[in-house]
């Protein structure tokens, strides 16, 4: 069994907001992303992509758009004719050959639309800021390699994002 110690861990989350209709706390955000990826790391860093991996860095993106921006995305790379809240493009999760340049791990892009955010919220009677996190939550289980094909997956990926959110929502 590896044991993964955060604390020498460096992480490194970039983002840009392009969507000009809706300002968002970057740097609060930027935080967020950290302690979820620490607290995933911490419950389910076997079972990741990373599990037998040797780095000191784990890099990821997150750009914030809007609907339009994931619909185009969608359509030039995924072959779906509709907006996403969130897309991600798990890059070192799904790749064959694992890249791994200077100790750091780039995991890849998390892109969220802000307007979805915005309406996902009022339908299910949360903050912004909360279907945002979830968003975030969401996206970094997809880099580091999980997904929700099955009822058991799906079931999975969810307790673990109420999990690590419950956590943070005081300080959210």
């Amino acid at each position: 069994m590896t044991i993964l110690t955060t604390k020498k861990m460096k992480i490194n989350v970039f983002t840009e907001n392009i969507d000009e209709k809706f300002e968002i706390n970057e740097k609060k955000f930027i935080n967020i992303a950290k302690k979820v990826l620490k607290f995933y790391l911490s419950e389910i860093f076997e079972k990741s992509c990373l599990s037998g991996y040797e780095f000191k860095t784990i890099s990821f993106d997150i750009l914030y758009c809007n609907s339009d921006k994931t619909l185009e995305i969608n359509r030039e790379y995924r072959n779906k004719d509709y907006p996403a809240d969130i897309i991600t493009f798990a890059i070192f999760a799904d790749s064959d050959d694992k890249f791994i340049f200077d100790g750091e791990i780039n995991l890849g892009e998390i892109i969220i639309a802000l307007d979805k955010v915005q309406e996902e919220a009022l339908k299910k009677g949360r903050t912004f800021e909360r279907e945002l996190a979830f968003l975030i939550s969401h996206g970094i289980m997809h880099l580091l390699g999980f997904d929700h094909q099955t009822d058991e997956d799906y079931n999975f990926v969810v307790e673990l994002q109420n999990k690590v959110l419950e956590g943070l929502y005081d300080k959210i």
